[in-house]
């Protein structure tokens, strides 16, 4: 059975929900909402960077993708959807450049940031397991367990 980048985008996303607070990160989360799982990566970094462009002229193709090291044609095939979504790295300077949160855009990507994948490689059965028992669980519930484990209320 194949997953699909929805499905890969969604586990991303419960992964990093989960793993941000095993890693002692002071993230502010951002609430893992039904817009991810609608917009492929295209879109989004397309939605994103226009948005900054109406306000700020050096957000055009040409300029971001300048900045994020990559050609202007490959960010405009990224936009619209005609290449795969780049490398861990790549996307990585996509979101920094664009101001967005690393691990959606890696999720959006269907991708997982090497650091959450070392900490799923020491335990997983227990992170295969959790993950696919919150899989059909509230963002509300979610989030609790996140700050109970970030907190040490256990």
């Amino acid at each position: 059975m194949t997953s699909t980048p929805l499905d890969q985008a969604e586990a991303s996303l419960a992964i990093v929900t989960i793993l941000s607070a095993e890693l002692e990160l002071n993230l502010t989360l951002p609430i893992v909402c039904s817009k991810y799982y609608t917009m492929n990566f295209g879109d989004y970094i397309r939605q994103n960077r226009e948005q900054l462009r109406e306000k700020d002229s050096s957000y055009s193709l040409r300029q971001v993708a300048e900045r994020a090291g990559i050609q202007p044609t490959y960010l405009s095939k990224l936009e619209r959807g005609e290449l795969d979504p780049p490398s861990e790295a790549t996307a990585r300077r996509l979101a920094t450049e664009l101001r967005l949160d690393p691990d959606v855009v890696l999720a959006l990507a269907g991708k997982v940031s090497s650091d959450l994948q070392d900490i799923i490689r020491r335990r997983p059965m227990l992170f295969a397991d959790l993950i696919r028992q919150l899989k059909e669980t509230p963002d509300h519930a979610i989030l609790k367990l996140v700050r109970e484990v970030r907190d040490g209320e256990w």
